[in-house]
């Protein structure tokens, strides 16, 4: 993996040539040098495979997806700051299916970092209130839960958001059991 100032240096690289192509006179060239030179420039704010990770993990090859982000050897020096927001946060989704403590430091990771989209940020919101309410630390997740509730404004994940709310209802409400009826000395009268 590369630092990511060379992706610039190689695009002012390019781009000098194409100046140097347009005044030869060959213009077709020099255009094309410039869009060859505005990919390099693309892929120093999107990280490519971090893309690929992206495209896995659409397709749900969680697999392929971790593969892509291993490439990346030191997240500091090769992603600038949203670029590893985005690296802890797909790290978060795929080690919260075996792990959820290193899920929980990713999350927050990704959230400290920043995601440049409100939905990004509150899935991650989510995951993080999914993860307290499963330490049984309440009071986190209805306050994370709220905040990526705010957060959602396509309404893309009212539903899990719904089904995290009623879970945490289900959670608060005591104990039934259901067909024992009342207390022990109630059952030995009609037992």
């Amino acid at each position: 993996m590369y630092n990511k100032i060379i992706k610039l240096i190689i695009a002012a690289g390019i781009l000098a040539y194409a100046v140097y192509q347009f005044t030869e006179n060959n213009i077709g060239n020099g255009i094309m040098l410039i869009l060859l030179s505005g990919i390099f420039v693309f892929l120093y704010f999107k990280n490519e495979f971090i893309l690929l990770a992206f495209l896995r993990l659409r397709k749900q090859d969680f697999a392929g997806a971790t593969k892509w982000l291993n490439k990346i050897k030191n997240p500091e020096s090769a992603l600038v700051t949203k670029q590893q927001g985005y690296y802890n946060y797909l790290h978060g989704i795929m080690v919260s299916q075996t792990n959820m403590n290193d899920a929980e430091k990713y999350f927050k990771k990704a959230i400290s970092l920043g995601l440049s989209m409100d939905h990004d940020l509150a899935m991650a919101k989510l995951n993080l209130s999914g993860i307290a309410f499963s330490k049984r630390r309440k009071q986190e997740a209805a306050k994370l839960l709220s905040e990526a509730q705010k957060l959602d404004k396509q309404g893309m994940l009212t539903d899990q958001i719904k089904m995290m709310k009623d879970n945490m209802k289900r959670a608060q409400m005591p104990n039934q059991h259901y067909g024992t009826g009342g207390s022990i000395r109630a059952q030995k009268r009609r037992g």
